[in-house]
Formats: structure tokens, sequence, C-alpha cells
């Protein structure tokens, strides 16, 4: 094999390369899942009631750590509080 040829191979296996890591990002942008087996799917997105949902729910944990976090609490109160939240 000549100094040609391999530098032949080696730009073909490097363009390759970059054409799956560019697929790669592609596909990872758009929500595209690929598994082993080759099968493309798209990822389910979530739409706009669910998203307001959960910066809602998101806001309300905030108010909450907020609250904990400024209030004067005994530590007994604080603890017992904190149960309760989970128990959510």
């Amino acid at each position: 094999m000549n100094m040609w040829t391999a530098i032949m191979v080696i730009s073909i296996v490097a363009i390759t390369q970059i054409a799956r890591v560019l697929r790669a990002k592609y596909q990872a942008q758009h929500g595209i899942v690929e598994d082993r087996k080759g099968r493309v799917q798209m990822l389910a997105q979530p739409t706009d009631t669910e998203l307001q949902r959960e910066v809602e729910t998101l806001r309300e944990r905030i108010k909450v750590l907020e609250r904990i976090a400024t209030d004067e609490h005994k530590p007994q109160a604080l603890a017992a509080e904190i149960e309760s939240l989970r128990d959510r």
C-alpha cells in the first residue's frame, strides 16, 4: 500500500466518522432517537399545558423553600413541615 492509498483510506474513515457525529448531533437537537437495530423514533414533546403545569409546580416549591429559609421556626416545627411536604 503506497502513501496515497493510505491517505485516501484515512480520509474516508475520517469523513465517515465526522458525518456520524454530525448526524447524531442533528438527531439529538430534534428529539430523534435511534435504537441499536436502526429503528428511528421521535421523542414525545411536552405540550404547552404540561409545561405550564410544571412551571406552576416549580413556582410553588420555590415559594415554600423561600418561606422555610426566611421564616424563624423552631427546629421541631421546621422538621414537621418538611416531612409534611415530603408526604405530598
